[in-house]
């Protein structure tokens, strides 16, 4: 797999952490995003509106609230949705936070 950044055991992960991050909307849509793709995805192939620093450090708290895994395949870091691992420590709050509203 390649390098990879320091992640959190989310065990280790409270849900007030979780529930931190994916209170920001660019938050929620990266790991919308990711759940929908239902593959782990470059940084820059995800649809938000802001730049790529701000991008970073959305991923940032993202990855340290557990949510997600960031590793690099060459030059790309890549992004996969920790999404096993959070429906055993948290079931049904991943479902429930990236359900859109009809």
């Amino acid at each position: 797999m390649g390098r990879t950044q320091p992640h959190p055991e989310v065990s280790q992960v409270g849900l007030q952490s979780v529930l931190e991050a994916m209170v920001d909307p660019v938050r929620r849509s990266i790991v919308t995003q990711l759940d929908a793709a239902g593959e782990d995805l470059t940084c820059g192939s995800f649809d938000i509106p802001v730049s790529k620093s701000t991008a970073t450090h959305h991923f940032k708290v993202l990855r340290e609230a557990g949510l997600i895994r960031q590793y690099y395949v060459g030059t790309s870091r890549m992004n996969a949705l920790r999404r096993g691992e959070m429906d055993e420590t948290f079931p049904g709050l991943l479902d429930a936070l990236t359900t859109r509203e009809a």
